[in-house]
């Protein structure tokens, strides 16, 4: 079978809510972002088949396909269609293993990956909960209420869920929270992230030009003692606050994944190779402790173990989801989220599944090393993994 090469990378740096990114329309946001990956490389945008691009609030701004008018948005000709996916917060994960799956398939040679999400302009849950305040239903139907009755799936109890099996305290998850701000300042101090940064023009609150190339959730000089006062999200028994969840972000990422005759088409050097791919589903209701699942199910079907893989890229939905994933998995924890992950960078919801591979691929190359694995929790109990080589 042929095999899928990544051969660019390309992120946006995040934005908080209202925050320096508030004035780009998701569509423009990703399509500066596409115009900014093809740079990276010598390309003929027509060569582009497909793209493919994750978004989890298809509403108002973000609906009507995204995807497509991302890529209307961007220097792609319009013989370059799109498709958008909803995976949740694995949607452009998901949509990575859409496009390796396709030029493996020699179907089609070259093809965008990425997502897209502004957090500020289509708030999280718009998509179900406008529809339902307006009398037009919930997502959850008869069959679902039976088979789950009295079920209200939310990630918040699902985390709290996910500490209180695995035993992981507040204090656990206080300490992790202030590392993920300890590794990320420390990664944009060293210039750790600027290979990977797609810098966009941004006009500041006061009206002035400037340029957004630097994440704006970052703690710079993080304070352990401030994080632990922070409000608990389920005030009664709760373990887990707002300091120890990922930040509402946004922002857009995008690779470009090829297969080899691609990579003659382009003339290209690969950065990675996808090694392997898995989806996997798990208890709805608790929600986010598939990618343990999955991360084993993914080991086992690559011949692979947990020490073979160099680094790891957990995302950081909540503190409780890597602190589980380490300690069912037995994973070096000094491998994971090695510059930080979303409860410092943010979790432009679909956009963070290539935000994520496009860290791990700069990751694994500025320290040399071989295999890189991620995986995320999304919402439904459902968990993306990829393995993939650097070359």
């Amino acid at each position: 079978m042929a095999e899928a090469f990544i051969v660019a990378a390309a992120r946006t740096a995040g934005g908080k809510r209202n925050g320096r990114l508030a004035n780009w329309h998701p569509a423009d946001l990703g399509g500066a972002l596409l115009d900014g990956l093809l740079d990276r490389i010598d390309i003929d945008p027509a060569l582009v088949e497909d793209v493919i691009f994750g978004c989890v609030q298809q509403a108002g701004q973000q609906s009507q396909n995204v995807a497509r008018t991302v890529a209307l948005s961007s220097r792609l000709p319009e013989t370059v269609p799109g498709t958008t996916v909803d995976r949740a917060c694995g949607s452009s994960q998901q949509a990575l293993h859409f496009a390796a799956s396709v030029v493996m398939s020699g179907a089609m040679d070259v093809v965008i990956a990425g997502g897209v999400e502004s957090m500020t302009r289509v708030p999280m849950f718009i998509a179900s909960t406008l529809p339902e305040k307006n009398g037009m239903g919930s997502y959850r139907g008869d069959r679902f209420l039976q088979r789950f009755p009295g079920a209200e799936p939310s990630q918040f109890s699902g985390a709290e869920m996910l500490a209180r099996k695995y035993g992981l305290t507040k204090d656990v998850h206080d300490v992790f929270a202030f590392e993920s701000h300890v590794k990320a300042a420390a990664a944009t101090r060293t210039g750790a992230f600027v290979a990977e940064i797609v810098p966009v023009e941004i006009v500041t609150a006061e009206g002035e030009h400037g340029c957004h190339e630097v994440e704006e959730g970052i703690r710079f000089d993080p304070s352990l003692e401030s994080m632990k006062s922070v409000k608990l999200l389920q005030a009664e028994g709760g373990l887990i606050t707002a300091a120890a969840a990922s930040q509402i972000c946004d922002g857009a990422s995008a690779l470009l994944v090829v297969n080899e005759r691609g990579l003659k088409t382009l003339g290209a050097e690969p950065l990675a190779r996808v090694h392997h791919m898995c989806v996997l589903g798990g208890d709805p209701v608790m929600m986010l402790e598939t990618p343990i699942a999955a991360t084993i199910r993914a080991l086992k079907r690559s011949g692979m173990t947990i020490d073979d893989v160099d680094l790891f890229e957990v995302n950081e939905a909540f503190a409780s989801v890597p602190l589980a994933w380490l300690k069912a998995t037995g994973a070096d924890p000094k491998r994971l989220n090695v510059n930080g992950g979303a409860i410092a960078l943010g979790h432009a919801l679909g956009s963070s599944g290539t935000r994520l591979m496009t860290t791990l691929i700069y990751a694994l190359g500025s320290r040399k090393q071989r295999f890189g694995l991620q995986t995320m929790c999304e919402s439904g109990g459902l968990a993306n993994v990829t393995i993939i080589e650097r070359l």
